[in-house]
């Protein structure tokens, strides 16, 4: 039923067009803002869904497709991920996530003038489930988890900065908490005190680049994808 249903509102050249990578045990998609990594109670079709359409279609399975789901993006948030074709490499790519042996890269773009340029965060982090949202302290609080990034500017406008972070912990919106700790909260992201919205309701947060060893062949690999080339992206990095 599902397959029905996404047949009849997406192509499969709209998913081929975000893929950065793929072979017999991964796909590696340039994940678009607004669209949902996995299912939730929205019900809208995420972008496994889709995935498994495009792969359904390509190689025309007539039964069911596997697709594991790695790890995720918030839904307003754009860049690569990574999905499993084969259990194999499923459980493998889990493990190494989590040891938190793949690198991930991400552009944030904050209003504000930055004191250091560049810097390691270092916060105490507690997650509130029923607002979906995390809040970050300088220093530990009962049940907090320990979140650590860095940072660095890496390009300077009139009103915002660009910046790339590298995550050294995978805690609950842990950029978007940081960064507003700090009062730079990211552009549109009004749940974390940005100013106002963007109107497609994404948020200025990208997953730039993520570095992995396949889980298969053993290969070192890096893989990046590019902002949509609209709105403040443009202003940023197109103009």
């Amino acid at each position: 039923m599902i397959f029905l249903i996404i047949k009849n509102n997406i192509k499969t050249s709209a998913i081929k067009s975000q893929i950065l990578y793929e072979d017999n045990h991964l796909i590696v998609v340039n994940k678009n803002p607004g669209d949902l990594v996995q299912g939730d109670k929205t019900g809208d079709i995420p972008l496994v869904e889709k995935i498994k359409f495009y792969l359904k279609i390509k190689h025309n399975k007539p039964g069911a497709v596997f697709l594991g789901v790695v790890h995720r993006l918030d839904r307003p948030t754009s860049g690569v991920v990574i999905f499993a074709k084969t259990s194999k490499a499923l459980s493998r790519l889990n493990e190494a996530f989590k040891m938190r042996t793949p690198k991930k890269i991400y552009w944030a773009i904050v209003s504000k003038t930055l004191h250091k340029k560049e810097g390691k965060l270092t916060h105490w982090m507690i997650r509130n489930t029923k607002q979906n949202k995390s809040k970050a302290h300088s220093s530990e609080v009962p049940n907090s988890k320990i979140a650590r990034l860095h940072y660095k500017c890496i390009k300077e406008l009139e009103n915002y900065i660009l910046l790339e972070i590298e995550l050294e912990t995978g805690r609950h919106h842990q950029i978007r908490a940081q960064l507003s700790q700090l009062d730079h909260p990211i552009q549109g992201d009004l749940k974390y005190g940005a100013s106002r919205s963007n109107p497609d309701g994404s948020i200025s947060l990208h997953a730039r680049e993520l570095r992995i060893i396949h889980p298969v062949t053993k290969e070192k690999h890096v893989f990046k994808a590019s902002p949509q080339n609209k709105g403040i992206w443009r202003a940023v990095l197109f103009d």
